[in-house]
């Protein structure tokens, strides 16, 4: 068990004073069996007019805030502790009917994992014809090595590039520029686990990138972007195709969603005009408190 503290501030300049409208963070933690939150504590400036909690659809805990002064800086300051149990390897508890790929979900799940399995891109062919390289067609493959296998092709293949401008590549677009950012590889992983029959949805949260002899952990110092796959057995299983991860060490999961679009982890609106804005700085910190 270990107890991380992230501390996570953006800061926004504009050029002239604007009124900041309502603001969305998706910042808290959800309690699990392999993280409990202890502490989470919220600073915004100027002064908000309101703060207020709400849960979104997927269950999220979002945090709604909004002004009511104008100002030529805005900034989000927070910080969380919790508790955080890591998996040494991926636990693949395969039910019997799912051990080997391609296989079907149970009739009670699917209604359920419908929406998870349906590709966002369904008309993009580069995703099917790049999975051609590790998927035979009419063959049979064990399930946790074929995603095992997607995930360390997109780890090993691509490089990771920060990218500060809003939005995201397509699949099609990574594949071909082969490179993009943790959101980006995720995405790809999503969709391509789909066009395979899996239910996949995105998580945002924190990588925590150790102070000590270990693999290089890549997204460290902002936010960070995997994906989880539901697979019979074992449930909705982490991984992250920026860092090769299988299972949740060293990931501090904050939201999961369908897509991405649905878990961002701040997103708001000013009243003024677009050349006021300045720039964006982000800092994130995340520091291992204690080890056991």
């Amino acid at each position: 068990m270990m107890v991380f503290s992230v501390h996570h501030t953006t800061t926004y300049r504009y050029k002239t004073p604007v009124r900041p409208g309502l603001h969305q963070l998706m910042f808290r933690p959800r309690d699990s069996f392999d993280q409990r939150l202890l502490d989470c504590h919220l600073e915004v400036a100027p002064m908000p007019a309101e703060v207020r909690w709400i849960h979104d659809a997927f269950g999220n805990c979002v945090t709604l805030v909004d002004f009511a002064e104008r100002t030529t800086l805005l900034r989000f300051e927070t910080s969380i502790r919790l508790d955080h149990t890591p998996e040494n390897a991926p636990d693949f508890r395969i039910e019997e009917y799912a051990r080997n790929h391609p296989f079907c979900y149970e009739d009670e799940e699917l209604p359920d994992l419908a929406p998870y399995i349906r590709r966002q891109h369904a008309e993009d062919a580069g995703v099917g014809q790049w999975l051609d390289k590790f998927v035979v067609g009419g063959t049979s493959r064990p399930t946790g090595q074929l995603l095992m296998t997607l995930n360390e092709a997109i780890a090993e293949s691509f490089s990771y590039k920060r990218r500060t401008s809003r939005g995201m590549q397509t699949a099609c677009e990574t594949i071909e520029r082969q490179e993009g950012t943790c959101r980006d590889f995720a995405f790809l992983m999503m969709e391509a686990a789909r066009s395979l029959g899996f239910a996949a949805r995105f998580v945002t949260g924190y990588v925590s990138v150790p102070d000590r002899d270990s693999p290089v952990r890549l997204g460290g110092g902002s936010t960070h972007a995997w994906c989880q796959i539901y697979v019979p057995g074992s449930g909705w299983v982490e991984f992250d195709p920026t860092n090769g991860i299988v299972g949740n060490r060293d990931l501090i999961r904050v939201g999961v969603a369908r897509t991405s679009s649905q878990a961002v982890p701040l997103s708001g609106s000013y009243w003024g005009d677009p050349d006021d804005e300045l720039g964006m700085d982000v800092s994130v910190q995340v520091k291992i408190e204690s080890s056991l």
